[in-house]
């Protein structure tokens, strides 16, 4: 630890700039002793106001780091301070916004509270109202409005229940979770969330950030010995917003403290939304006490985009895309080409038409069919129909009307495990999955386990012509 020796006779307002330097040392110290997560969430946003008669002024963003640093880092201080040769009898806290004055605040700021600390507000750029402190957050798009959200049938109830939630009203379900494969628009309308509740209350505290963030965020908070703090930040935002939730999955410490955040903000009616990309009950390795409380909610699917919501998006996208390139026009045509050819995922789609407009501005020619497949050759070879183990699971648990929660779980009944098998047979003779990746998705199991359920319905399918069509009708539903 490092500490200034400088004499306490240089600290008073005539010599205040030694004042600051003694600050900028004791802030060094303070730096080395509790590491850089901890520093910058609770010293970082501090500002030194001055030094009088044997008292520390300083200015916190906030009334809960001001009672935070008083509880737990005070007397640090005053050891750093009483090391550098300077008397402090106490150390006086105020909220008040940062500014280039250097006197004792309290006579004009707000002093701090110590009954009910309270958290740093986070904006959707994850920073308290005056530009303090960051927050543990991840920034959001601009781009990911509900303006900018193209919505049809695939999307229209995951849309609705996240403009419930962002009218910020009380909501008849927490958690809000949605789940789908990439590119679906999970990202987009939780960042549209978290805007539109904070251009309707600034001084709501909206905290969005992915799970991995969570993870790590954890992770610092153990090894600066600094969990209380985590817990504090986590526990005292009026809305929680969590993306890609399955990425805790096997985590065990994470997953620990992620259900006790989770439990102690529905216990406050604090508003939880998740994401992820398949349902709770079929995220392997996450404990059944979460997938519980994740599926008490609402649980919405985002299906994958049909030919006229690809449409609708491709027409949104153009017509912004045609004023970033002085009016370059795209055929319609072009656009239904595109919809119809490329289904795999939104993002892909838009990248297609951006490279479009990007080649027809550069090259100084007109997007027309001929143009868009010689300009996406790469692409429209990607995007030829491929079937995922993901998709035969929905498609085969839909067509034998049980749940994909069964079809991976342990149930053994000949309601489950025959169209389990004709799900493992499907997707060994429809995917490009090794047999040990095959078994991972249902659950876990043995590459065995997948030999022998490809084996049964081979052998099925050449005696029993009912089991034939269902398997021959799956398949081309699935290809179609």
């Amino acid at each position: 630890m490092r500490a200034a020796s400088l004499p306490g006779r240089h600290l008073n307002k005539k010599n205040g700039t030694m004042t600051d330097q003694i600050w900028e040392n004791v802030r060094s110290g303070l730096n080395d002793s509790l590491g850089d997560s901890a520093f910058s969430t609770w010293i970082e946003p501090l500002e030194f106001r001055g030094l009088e008669n044997g008292v520390v002024y300083l200015a916190a963003p906030t009334s809960f780091i001001g009672n935070w640093v008083s509880q737990h880092y005070g007397d640090r201080i005053r050891n750093l301070m009483s090391t550098a040769g300077v008397k402090v009898a106490r150390l006086d806290f105020a909220v008040a916004p940062k500014s280039a004055g250097r006197k004792p605040v309290p006579a004009n700021a707000q002093p701090v509270e110590t009954a009910e600390p309270r958290t740093p507000r986070a904006t959707p750029a994850a920073r308290t109202p005056d530009g303090g402190t960051d927050l543990p957050g991840s920034p959001l798009d601009a781009r990911y409005t509900f303006d900018s959200f193209v919505v049809g049938k695939p999307n229209e109830l995951a849309h609705a229940a996240s403009r419930r939630v962002a009218e910020g009203g009380p909501v008849t379900f927490n958690p809000l979770f949605l789940y789908g494969g990439v590119g679906l628009g999970k990202t987009h309308l939780m960042h549209a969330i978290a805007w539109e509740l904070q251009a309707t209350d600034p001084s709501r505290r909206v905290l969005y950030l992915s799970a991995e963030q969570f993870m790590y965020r954890f992770v610092q908070a153990l090894r600066y010995k600094d969990t209380l703090g985590f817990k504090e930040l986590f526990r005292s935002v009026d809305v929680l917003m969590v993306d890609d939730v399955q990425f805790i999955a096997g985590k065990e410490s994470t997953q620990e403290e992620f259900f006790h955040t989770f439990n102690a903000l529905v216990d406050q009616n604090k508003q939880i939304v998740i994401s992820a990309d398949r349902a709770p009950g079929e995220i392997s390795g996450l404990e059944d006490r979460i997938k519980s409380r994740l599926q008490c909610g609402l649980v919405v699917d985002l299906h994958p985009t049909d030919y006229e919501l690809r449409l609708g998006i491709l027409q949104t996208k153009a017509e912004a895309q045609s004023q970033l390139h002085n009016g370059i026009e795209i055929e319609t045509r072009v656009l239904e080409f595109l919809a119809h050819r490329i289904s795999s995922n939104v993002r892909v789609l838009e990248g297609a038409l951006t490279r479009l407009y990007a080649f027809a501005s550069l090259v100084g020619r007109k997007i027309d069919l001929d143009m868009t497949q010689e300009c996406l050759a790469d692409v429209l070879r990607a995007s030829e129909r491929k079937v995922t183990v993901d998709e035969i699971i929905r498609k085969v648990a839909d067509h034998y009307n049980v749940r994909m929660a069964d079809l991976l779980g342990p149930r053994r009944s000949r309601a489950v495990s025959r169209p389990r098998q004709v799900a493992m047979f499907l997707s060994k003779t429809l995917t490009t999955k090794s047999l040990p990746e095959i078994g991972r998705r249902f659950g876990g199991r043995d590459h065995t386990t997948v030999i022998h359920a490809v084996r049964k319905i081979e052998e099925l399918r050449a005696v029993d012509s009912q089991i034939a069509e269902e398997v021959e009708l799956l398949r081309r539903m699935l290809e179609a």
